[in-house]
């Protein structure tokens, strides 16, 4: 099987030596995604907001591969208060009420900038 290998543009990508997501077969994984905008991180501290900046990224990616959100089968969130549970729960839902992948929510002592919140990684396999 062929793997594609999906760019975000992110200056990231090169110097650490990831890709946004790998496409092998059917099957997308999304990396560790956080809320940035212009390489910048986008609304510093908002949980929610933050919540579907990621996922327009994440969607971004799959799209790349000929997916999208529909596909995914998986998410893993990384929180860095888990007291704000909710407000991420809340963007989830809001796109993810009828996909209704497998999930899970944790909390970290911190992400790589104070100002992220939230973190998600993603995998999608298309039908």
């Amino acid at each position: 099987m062929q793997k594609q290998l999906i760019s975000s543009g992110a200056i990231w990508e090169k110097k650490v030596g990831y890709s946004r997501a790998v496409k092998v077969g059917n099957v997308i994984e999304v990396s560790g995604t956080t809320s940035v905008k212009d390489g910048e991180p986008y609304l510093p501290h908002d949980y929610y907001g933050q919540t579907l900046r990621i996922y327009e990224i994440i969607n971004d990616a799959l799209a790349q591969a000929g997916s999208s959100l529909d596909d995914i089968v998986r998410i893993r969130v990384y929180v860095e208060d888990i007291t704000q549970w909710e407000f991420v729960a809340q963007a989830h839902a809001s796109l993810f009420a009828d996909i209704r992948p497998a999930m899970t929510m944790v909390g970290v002592a911190g992400l790589i900038d104070p100002r992220l919140v939230v973190e998600i990684e993603a995998t999608a396999i298309i039908q």
